[in-house]
């Protein structure tokens, strides 16, 4: 078994960094090399912009080369409870921004011609209770006079049509959901940025950033120093450079995934003969889906912790024996990558994007950002340009986290909260 990323081994490595010194004047330095910051950078290219791409790593090495590579719409969230927190019209607006976030990676990938199978195979939703089958039901009454027609239930004694468990009572299914190989995505969303004049550098952390009298931000770097116009904090939950305003909004919590070796197309049309993305109604949640390479990717919540070779490997075990629960068949079956990384999260689990101090950022997808991500980089090419009122999340506050201000002490103390809600609710 292998502790990394199966999408990053088996994508190709980026080929557009670029040979420049970092060093001199730019329109836009991005921060960060993932979908946001790749999609941003693309968009501001194709734009004119004089665009400077810093990534502290590689492109794709966080949470964007980490994920279960599904591109879902819908919200993390209810969406009963969201219409009744932010009322209908708002709720539909913000719904709507993640159908957007699905047709806009679709739109990416035919335009860029990337080659990492996307397909529309839809999300299923699995009840892990019988009342999460009657919340889900109301739910999608609701959905379909309201938001989303294309939704639809699936009962106890139909659900073998999509999923070989019987550990679930039912489902949602949602047919505007997507799937694809996430690292191949990122790697041809930055090549196509490169191919459009942006420079992109690789291994180049931002470690300052400061305002200049005149405008502007200068950007400073191991590798030498910026001069912007503009800055896009696309970063995530990076624990690196002068970030310390974002790190007390975000909580960066583990997300784990295994991946099976290759298994027999019969094997893999008991499992899940339609290829949704599947994910459960838990609290800390499971989900799976089928690879291109006909291996099972299985993911979840598996423990409230940071993501380092031990603990993914811990969490590894949680997951494989998840697994064997809800498809017993897999119990011999080898686990060929086991990894983890941090997703951002916010208090409310909704993104947080807009402007503060003359920065523009992006992020806090908590778990939901493949599309968002995509989108939210377009978008927020748009509102440097002063179309403010193109981001979904602008009248969204964004008060810092009590108590955090550092290491999430608190991870352990909310995931036993949300193993009892799990357990009893």
């Amino acid at each position: 078994m292998q502790l990394k990323s199966y999408w990053l081994d088996t994508a190709p490595a980026f080929t557009g960094v670029s040979k420049e010194p970092v060093a001199g004047k730019a329109d836009v330095v991005v921060v960060g090399g993932g979908l946001t910051g790749s999609s941003a950078a693309l968009a501001l290219a194709k734009k004119g912009a004089r665009v400077v791409l810093c990534e502290a790593e590689t492109v794709g090495s966080a949470a964007s080369g980490r994920n279960g590579g599904m591109c879902n719409n819908g919200f993390a969230q209810d969406y009963a409870a969201m219409s009744a927190k932010l009322g209908v019209e708002t709720a539909n607006r913000l719904y709507r921004a993640f159908d957007a976030g699905v047709d806009t990676v679709e739109r990416l990938v035919r335009e860029e011609g990337i080659d990492c199978s996307f397909a529309r195979t839809g999300k299923l939703k699995l009840a892990a209770k019988p009342e999460h089958y009657d919340k889900l039901a109301r739910t999608q009454e609701l959905l379909a006079a309201q938001a989303d027609p294309d939704t639809r239930m699936v009962s106890r004694a139909d659900l073998p049509s999509e999923v070989g468990s019987q550990r679930y009572y039912g489902g949602m299914i949602f047919e505007k959901g997507a799937g694809m190989h996430v690292g191949r995505y990122v790697t041809g969303l930055a090549e196509a940025a490169a191919r459009r004049g942006a420079q992109i550098h690789q291994h180049t952390p931002v470690m300052g950033l400061r305002a200049l009298p005149g405008g502007g931000h200068e950007v400073t770097t191991p590798q030498g120093r910026i001069t912007a116009s503009q800055v896009l904090l696309a970063s995530g939950t990076s624990q690196v450079g002068p970030l310390g305003w974002i790190r007390r909004r975000i909580v960066p919590v583990g997300a784990f995934i295994i991946v099976t070796e290759p298994l027999p197309v019969e094997v893999l049309d008991r499992l899940l003969p339609t290829r949704r993305m599947t994910v459960d109604t838990k609290n800390l949640v499971n989900y799976c889906r089928v690879t291109p390479d006909n291996r099972l990717l299985y993911g979840g919540r598996a423990r409230f912790a940071v993501s380092n070779p031990k603990s993914d490997a811990e969490s590894g075990a949680i997951l494989r024996k998840s697994m064997v629960e809800m498809f017993p068949e897999l119990a011999d079956v080898r686990i060929d990558y086991c990894w983890g990384g941090m997703v951002d999260m916010t208090r409310d689990r909704l993104p947080r994007a807009g402007e503060r101090n003359g920065i523009f950022y992006s992020m806090g997808y908590s778990g939901h950002g493949t599309q968002m991500s995509t989108y939210m980089g377009t978008v927020m090419a748009e509102v440097m340009d002063g179309r403010t009122e193109l981001n979904p999340w602008k009248d969204f506050d964004w008060p810092a986290i009590p108590g955090h201000f550092g290491p999430p002490w608190f991870l352990p103390i909310v995931g036993a909260y949300f193993r009892l809600k799990d357990r009893f609710l």
